[in-house]
């Protein structure tokens, strides 16, 4: 019998609830806090900062133009940043716009340059989130080789990265945004 290697993450590896037995107890509550990101990374550290990586029209990767109903040859608005607590990258985070959205329900996010994403959705109550949907990022997706490349300062990297991603709407209009945990966000106060 042969078996089939997938290279990257499909729809259905992202999980309601990451394993307890694959998952360390500390990781659990940022894997599954439905709230801002942003305010949970603030009430831990004295300085919080956005570093913008790359916000420019790309292709998305399969996963995630499937999620947002889109053609593989589509192009989407990407949005990549890392979260910074005390000066320590502590999350690397991708949202993916349609392009077709950019205008109108979502224009906010052209210009939101180094502001952080999170307190914009979180402040408007017209903005849905869906439920939080996390998996395991190993060297078969390109969102950990990313994340490795932009910690590539750090001694030992890990063999994998925990991630979430959930869809926030509005207008019935979709934004995609996902947050891959990098080992330092342990370093935070529980």
């Amino acid at each position: 019998m042969t078996q089939i290697l997938r290279t990257r993450p499909t729809r259905d590896d992202w999980l309601a609830h990451p394993p307890r037995a694959t998952v360390r107890p500390q990781l659990r509550p940022w894997l599954l806090d439905p709230g801002s990101l942003t305010a949970r990374i603030r009430a831990r550290c004295s300085h919080f900062e956005v570093r913008v990586i790359r916000q420019a029209p790309m292709r998305p990767h399969p996963d995630e133009a499937e999620v947002l109903g889109l053609r593989a040859s589509d192009r989407a608005w990407l949005r990549e940043v890392l979260l910074l607590a005390d000066g320590e990258p502590v999350v690397y985070a991708r949202s993916v716009l349609p392009r077709h959205n950019l205008r109108g329900a979502w224009r906010l996010f052209h210009g939101i340059g180094s502001r952080p994403l999170g307190a914009a959705l979180f402040s408007d109550p017209r903005i849905v989130r869906q439920p939080l949907r996390c998996t395991r990022l190993d060297t078969r997706d390109a969102r950990y080789h990313r994340a490795m490349h932009l910690m590539s300062g750090q001694l030992r990297l890990p063999a994998s990265l925990w991630a979430r991603r959930s869809l926030f709407r509005l207008r019935g209009r979709a934004l995609l945004v996902s947050e891959v945990f990098l080992p330092t966000i342990l370093n935070l106060a529980p």
